[in-house]
């Protein structure tokens, strides 16, 4: 930041924004920020710290850092001691804020008010958002405004976040609040001093005073819940509604990656139609399109695949999953608090760890983070897709079941039942006492497209950045080490195998062969650890150069005839155990404080995937395969 801006900054108010999870927050920060983002980490830690800033109606500008999610300033989770530490001015690196502007659920005050009682003591000035009015209003939940905001010795505003100009008011307020200059708040020890049970109930004087309900006991919200949480029909609607995304991720991608899959060849082949023979030639279309390109035929999987997660999370189906998850993950030694992270999971590790620590209890966070890499990510699904369209066939079962969608199934199935059985092991090797669970389940609504356009826009956005950065990098050197030093005059083998990736694939082959494994697979695992989908654009790039139709020939075909049926599926079981990321095992070290466990995470994981992809090629073998 130069001079200049850190003089506009130091000038403009700093209003820190912190409410309960599912509280609207976020939304509201969007509301008032728009595109006026900055996002980045808080200093030695992963936690992401967003900042963004507004004009006024008035003219006057302000900055609003939106804090992680926390119930209480009593923290018990890392999210919960970012929060504590800004507001109270303990953070290193950090402007202690000018004003607070806490939001509250207004469906759920009994839950949000102890935060507000909390931060009051801190005296900072404070501006209290009564979110989602118009839900509330709907169940009969009637506030006073005037009076809760008498009682609290603040102003109390309604705001719908998700609806434009819901936030008016709050902007009016913000411009009546004075902003004399920096305020030091009282010290942390002054929310201590107040035991939780005399809080408590303050914030059943203020609700008795302010707040009348009608008899909401036939909402909307618990009908549903009568079906969704019953202990028989609940895990039923769970494991259907799974099966059904998994169905759709094959199901309805298939048009839209044949288009990519023929753009992809087109281009290929018009390229190489224009150039000359020589290297240049050789790269752009065997290494950068033939490479990139078999992974970019991937995205409409991705995309469907995250559709279906987004609605359910927004529509507040997903903690509902961990409550009905609660008591078997229990039996593992996991609390139902893992099921957001391990979901998170199925999009990538990486914010599956980070998402681990809004786990109060210390073994609980570790066990998560080091099962979290089984999870079937969304970057192992271009390698499950190109394994499955070459080896299963496309057909029926039982009349309805696609039979690729099958397998899916059963792949990302045996990744959650090896997560259980490594919890499980872990609990087994330490004194385990399972705590109950307590988590707020959201009133259910309809998703928001507009958040759901934004979320699979920005999964989109990740994917082809990694196709046009690390993708593309690593398949420009494959290419490199694939294409040089050249084959001899008398070489009987394509010449790849001569170069520096096929010596290399073939001194891994000597390891790999009780699995399966020939020297191109080895040449494709080595880039793959950069990111597994790598493995598929690596493919694309070795069968090129190998002497396949360039990229007219799909690799699919490719490897169904190079491959045996037994090596295939040992490739598949190795995929589903692989620690094939990097950036994982990094994230692992920042999280756990210690490069112990990522070395443990990585042994561990690799083990199980030889141990998988032995016996199951065996078994093949066996079989016929």
């Amino acid at each position: 930041m130069g001079v200049m801006e850190q003089q506009v900054a130091s000038r403009t108010p700093l209003v820190a924004l912190l409410g309960n999870p599912n509280c609207g927050k976020t939304a509201l920060f969007n509301r008032l920020t728009g595109a006026r983002q900055k996002v980045a980490n808080y200093a030695g830690v992963t936690i992401e710290r967003k900042e963004g800033s507004f004009i006024s109606p008035a003219g006057r500008a302000f900055r609003v850092l939106d804090l992680p999610g926390a119930y209480s300033l009593n923290a018990q989770t890392p999210d919960e001691v970012i929060t504590r530490d800004v507001v109270g001015g303990l953070r290193a690196g950090e402007q202690t804020p000018d004003a607070i502007l806490c939001v509250v659920n207004a469906t759920n005050l009994r839950l949000n008010l102890r935060l507000v009682l909390e931060l009051r003591r801190l005296g900072l000035p404070m501006v209290l958002a009564l979110n989602m009015v118009d839900v509330a209003k709907k169940r009969g939940i009637a506030i006073d405004t005037a009076k809760l905001s008498q009682e609290l010795g603040m102003p109390v505003v309604e705001t719908v976040a998700v609806q434009a100009g819901g936030e008016q008011a709050l902007l009016a307020a913000l411009d009546a609040m004075p902003f004399d200059g920096p305020v030091t708040p009282n010290p942390l020890s002054a929310i201590d001093e107040v035991p939780v049970e005399q809080t408590q109930r303050e914030v059943r004087r203020i609700l008795g005073l302010s707040v009348s309900e009608a008899n909401d006991k036939g909402n909307f919200t618990e009908q549903i819940d009568h079906v969704v949480l019953h202990p028989v029909a609940g895990p039923a609607i769970l494991a259907v509604l799974m099966f059904l995304v998994f169905q759709a991720v094959f199901t309805w991608a298939a048009a839209p990656m044949d288009m990519i899959d023929a753009s992809v060849a087109a281009l290929g082949q018009t390229v190489g139609g224009w150039m000359s023979e020589g290297p240049l030639r050789s790269l752009l279309v065997d290494g950068v399109i033939a490479g990139a390109g078999s992974v970019l035929v991937f995205l409409p999987q991705i995309l469907i695949l995250f559709f279906f997660i987004l609605i359910l999370e927004d529509c507040g189906y997903l903690p509902r999953a961990a409550f009905l998850l609660d008591r078997l993950m229990g039996s593992v030694g996991l609390s139902g608090r893992a099921f957001i992270p391990l979901l998170s999971s199925f999009a990538c590790a990486i914010p599956g760890v980070m998402a681990a620590r809004t786990i109060q209890n210390p073994r609980d966070r570790l066990t998560t983070i080091m099962i979290a890499p089984l999870m079937t990510c969304s970057a192992r699904l271009p390698v499950y897709a190109l394994l499955i369209a070459a080896f299963i066939p496309d057909r029926e079962v039982a009349g309805f079941l696609n039979l690729q969608g099958l397998v899916l199934f059963v792949l990302y199935f045996a990744g959650i039942v090896s997560a259980m059985a490594v919890a499980w092991f872990l609990k087994r090797r330490s004194s385990y006492t399972q705590q109950p669970l307590m988590m707020e389940l959201p009133s259910y609504h309809w998703p928001h497209l507009g958040t759901l356009a934004i979320g699979l826009w920005e999964r989109a956005k990740i994917f082809l950045m990694r196709v046009g950065t690390v993708i593309l990098t690593m398949m420009v050197l494959l290419w490199f080490l694939s294409s040089f030093p050249g084959a001899p005059d008398n070489a009987v083998h394509p010449p790849i195998y001569y170069s520096v990736a096929g010596m290399l694939g073939r001194a891994l082959a000597v390891v790999l062969e009780p699995i399966g494994f020939g020297w191109e697979i080895a040449i494709a695992l080595i880039p793959g650890m950069a990111a597994r989908e790598v493995a598929v654009a690596a493919l694309g790039t070795v069968y090129a150069l190998a002497g396949g139709d360039e990229v007219g020939d799909t690799l699919a075909p490719m490897i169904a005839q190079s491959w045996s049926l037994a090596t295939g599926l040992s490739l598949l079981a190795w995929y589903v155990y692989a620690p094939q990321c990097l950036a994982t095992l990094a994230t692992v070290r920042r999280e756990t404080g210690s490069r112990r466990y990522a070395f443990i995470m990585a042994g561990y994981m690799f083990a199980l995937a030889y141990a998988a992809s032995f016996i199951t090629y065996r078994v093949a073998l066996a079989l016929g395969g």
